[in-house]
């Protein structure tokens, strides 16, 4: 008689994780997912008009806060097919975040192709004490993901053989790097391309209740400054107190053919960054000396940098950003010989504007999508509705905050795009958060917080197959369940750490942004 092979008991832990990868891959690509949205608007405003849904509350009309009373207005109508034809290219056109990420990425995307970022990183995680070689490296991770992928290629395995070669176990390195990178992606001291993206798209939500607001880019810039050293300090404790001692000692062997390519810092790539520290030093005087001034043209008509009306400086702090990048990238291409004739930098651009295809499909339909939420009314609705409930439960803005903090961390579960997520969430929790008193600035923070959080578990993040083939260098065995175990006290204690750090800066009152 032939024995029937056992087959292996999943737990139930794992049966989970299957489940959030089993729903999270059913979900179509983001295009189709906006596409469908908006015909689902197109539909629900009919049904919505045709029944005379409706909701009254406060909203700002002229200038003015008047009690009044929105019905759903129908795309199907005459008006509303007139309305969707004529208005597709201005619908594109005119989506905030649209030009202000295509410029950013001007800049971030020549210093990433003239190798300025990867020698950066390289060239701090090589001069770092063994000692603090774990905060090191958390901390280098926040502050790569201001250029997207230099992170996740360069420092994530460059972490695993820093960690090795001081004879530590080289997945806590692997992991460290990785909790900066993608669980602490929002953080940061510097402005990135996120910032204007998320912002453009708050933006156009806080239209629908007051057309005049204007959401600063750097409108959660004070809180996620300072996030950047919570981070790291959660980052390093959870890495040494928790994630390498369950890890044990490391005696696997590995292939170590790409060490060189990834520590060493070449005497050239020295001089590029001699190079391009010294343009940027100048670039950054520069500004500081044209803001000194009290009729300096950065400033406002009431001479000063900061407050109403917005000054020339913080209209102007993309272009600003972008130069802060482009400059130096430059002056460290032409060093190295990255950028040998002016044709190296106009290409640098044009491959920054190459990988930003599927950002442009993506923003054409998530721009449709929005536009037709606010032209039916729905978002105002549901805002309004949603405002009434939960003055009437007097939940407070504390509760209100973590409730929504934990959902965007639940959502990213499902879907990995934090601004495709953002283009969902925005025209419905945006509009409530003001008419309850709280600004487009705060409810994007909340959000930001919950979706950093669990990007490091979830296999919807884009890096994540990257991630497990790094790990497999040094457990061959490790696959999505090796990753999300090990990553996951990361992702609680950020989300617990984070949360309390936003409630306490709530409960003082300190100004979460510029």
């Amino acid at each position: 008689m032939i024995k029937k092979k056992s087959t292996p008991k999943v737990s139930l832990y794992n049966r989970w994780l299957n489940g959030i990868e089993s729903i999270g891959n059913r979900l179509p690509h983001p295009i189709a997912l906006f596409a469908v949205f908006a015909a689902a608007v197109v539909v629900i405003s009919a049904v919505c008009s045709m029944l005379g849904i409706s909701a009254t509350g406060e909203l700002i009309v002229d200038g003015e806060l008047q009690e009044t009373t929105v019905t759903a207005v129908s795309l199907l109508s005459r008006e509303g097919l007139t309305y969707m034809l004529t208005n597709v290219v201005s619908n594109f056109t005119t989506y905030a975040p649209l030009g202000v990420v295509l410029v950013a990425m001007l800049g971030v995307g020549v210093a990433e192709q003239s190798g300025l970022i990867n020698t950066l990183l390289k060239s701090a995680v090589k001069i770092t004490p063994a000692k603090f070689i774990t905060p090191a490296i958390v901390f280098l991770g926040v502050m790569s993901n201001i250029a997207s992928d230099a992170g996740y290629v360069i420092l994530i395995p460059l972490g695993a053989m820093m960690f090795r070669a001081c004879g530590r176990h080289p997945m806590a390195g692997l992991a460290a790097a990785f909790a900066g990178v993608s669980g602490g992606y929002s953080a940061n001291l510097l402005i990135g391309s996120l910032e204007p993206m998320l912002a453009g798209i708050s933006q156009t939500a806080a239209t629908i209740i007051d057309p005049a607001y204007e959401v600063s880019v750097m409108g959660n810039y004070i809180f996620l400054f300072v996030s950047t050293f919570l981070i790291t300090i959660l980052g390093t404790f959870v890495t040494d107190k928790i994630v390498e001692p369950r890890l044990g000692v490391f005696s696997g062997d590995v292939l170590d053919e790409e060490d060189d390519s990834l520590r060493v810092v070449t005497d050239l790539e020295r001089k590029g960054l001699r190079n391009a520290g010294i343009v940027a030093l100048l670039y950054v005087a520069i500004i500081v000396i044209a803001c000194i001034p009290a009729d300096s043209f950065m400033r406002n008509e009431n001479g000063a940098l900061f407050g109403n009306p917005t000054s020339t400086f913080l209209n102007s702090i993309v272009i600003l950003i972008t130069l802060l990048f482009l400059l130096p990238g430059i002056a460290y291409g032409k060093t190295v010989g990255t950028f040998t004739k002016q044709n190296g930098v106009c290409n640098a651009m044009s491959k920054s504007m190459g990988s930003m295809g599927s950002f442009l499909a993506l923003a054409f339909v998530s721009a449709q999508f929005i536009n037709y939420f606010n032209y039916t009314k729905l978002g105002t609705i549901i805002a309004l509705n949603g405002a009434n409930f939960f003055k009437n439960v007097n939940i407070g803005l504390i509760p209100l905050m973590i409730i929504f903090v934990l959902f965007s961390a639940f959502m990213n579960l499902f879907m990995g795009s934090a601004s495709a997520k953002w283009n969902i969430l925005a025209p419905v929790f945006v509009p409530m958060f003001m008419l309850l008193g709280y600004s487009p600035e705060l409810c994007q923070l909340a959000y930001r917080i919950g979706d950093s959080c669990t990007n490091v578990i979830t296999p919807m993040m884009t890096y994540y197959a990257v991630i497990i083939t790094f790990a497999q260098r040094y457990d061959k065995k490790a696959g999505i369940g090796t990753i999300t175990a090990t990553m996951m006290p990361y992702s609680i204690v950020f989300l617990i750490g984070w949360t309390i750090m936003m409630v306490v800066w709530l409960a003082v009152g300190l100004p979460i942004g510029v």
